[in-house]
């Protein structure tokens, strides 16, 4: 496009705090809001680059965590970056493993202002994680938005550790505000505070003046209950500046995306919609559907009505629940393709309906559609 600036982003329509906007990046435009299919180890499981994008994917994350242990980011470099690599060339995101790292409790050895020390999942050796480290193994990989190293807190520490959690991220941020990217790389901050209003007030005031690329809100869909998780998320987003990308981490379900995208946020990921196909499920307008369920066994119909991705446009919800049964690669394939489909479907419609004005009334209707029947396991 002409004047076209990296990291440029442009707010193209709000409906109250639901917004639709664009987001520019080295490796071509992604229109908010969007879902981001998660390639953890420089693949979404299951899925072919180029089937991702005819299910209307614009852009993928991986993790800087798993891709820094297998295969290691100097080999990735060396073989032209994360983008060629994988045979991916839109927009890429990296996670900088600090999820991976605090998440993990077990594997945590010890955090301090200097960075934080752990066991490797994969061979049990003590590992340090500093900021400069992350933001090295993310510059090398190539991606075209890395993540500031941050200490995500689970849900229901004390406030003493959230608010060490929003100093040393803090403190973190400041050190890689400068630190050398990759051409064209976007940085994005991370708020923290948990579900404390004032501690996410606090930990904006802080890194918002620091002027990131984007911004991301951490910490939430951690283990806390669904509605003060909301609640928090509408705090944080209200203290974000509204020229900057609003990234919630780690959200997929439908209900979730649509509440998220009415508070404001414009970018979200999860590994949701693949790890409920690998376990044999579908995301439908009718709810999520155990497709091992004897009632399916014989119903000629798609997955889900309407629905253009491969499984629905060919097969039966019988053939499908046949090749689940068979543990049968294919059956989570297509079950993967279509819940994938079916999120990104979602936010498109979402993005359309805050372009004409009309959000709150899709929003209702598309809540009451996936909740008239009581979701299966």
């Amino acid at each position: 496009m002409t004047g076209f600036v990296a990291g440029s982003f442009t707010l193209t329509a709000t409906d109250g705090t639901a917004r639709a906007g664009v987001l520019h990046t080295a490796h071509g435009d992604v229109a908010t809001p969007a879902f981001m299919p998660v390639g953890t180890k420089g693949t979404v499981k299951g899925v072919d680059p180029h089937e991702l994008r005819a299910l209307g994917a614009s852009i993928v994350l991986g993790n800087a965590y798993h891709l820094h242990f297998r295969p290691g980011e100097e080999l990735i470099a060396e073989l032209g970056g994360l983008h060629a690599f994988s045979a991916w060339d839109g927009p890429i995101l990296t996670d900088s493993g600090g999820f991976q790292v605090f998440s993990l409790r077990d594997t945590l050895l010890e955090s301090d202002d200097d960075g934080v020390t752990f066991r490797s999942v994969y061979d049990g050796r003590a590992e340090r994680f500093t900021p400069e480290l992350a933001a090295r193994i993310q510059e090398r990989l190539g991606s075209d938005i890395a993540m500031c190293l941050d200490i995500c807190a689970p849900a229901g520490v004390p406030r003493a550790d959230l608010e060490q959690a929003v100093r040393r991220t803090t403190l973190w941020a400041q050190r890689q505000r400068e630190l050398p990217r990759a051409p064209g790389q976007l940085r994005f901050a991370i708020t923290q505070g948990g579900l404390d209003t004032e501690l996410r007030m606090r930990s904006s005031e802080e890194l918002v003046p620091l002027d990131f690329d984007g911004y991301a809100i951490g910490g939430l869909s951690v283990g806390e209950a669904r509605a003060p998780m909301f609640e928090a998320t509408a705090d944080a987003a209200s203290f974000l500046p509204a020229d900057k990308p609003r990234y919630f981490m780690g959200i997929g379900d439908p209900e979730g995306v649509i509440e998220v995208v009415s508070r404001g946020i414009d970018m979200f990921d999860c590994v949701l919609p693949t790890r409920t196909a690998r376990t044999g499920s579908a995301l439908t307008w009718e709810g999520r559907l155990n497709l091992r369920n004897a009632r399916f066994a014989r119903d000629p119909g798609p997955l889900d009505e309407g629905c253009a991705c491969p499984a629905c446009a060919r097969f039966t919800r019988a053939y499908i629940r046949h090749l689940v049964n068979q543990e049968e690669i294919l059956g989570l394939r297509l079950l993967s393709l279509h819940n994938l489909r079916f999120v990104i479907d979602l936010v498109a419609a979402a993005r359309k309906a805050i372009e004409r004005g009309a959000f709150e009334t899709w929003r209702g209707d598309a809540l009451t559609r996936l909740t008239r029947q009581p979701l299966e396991t």
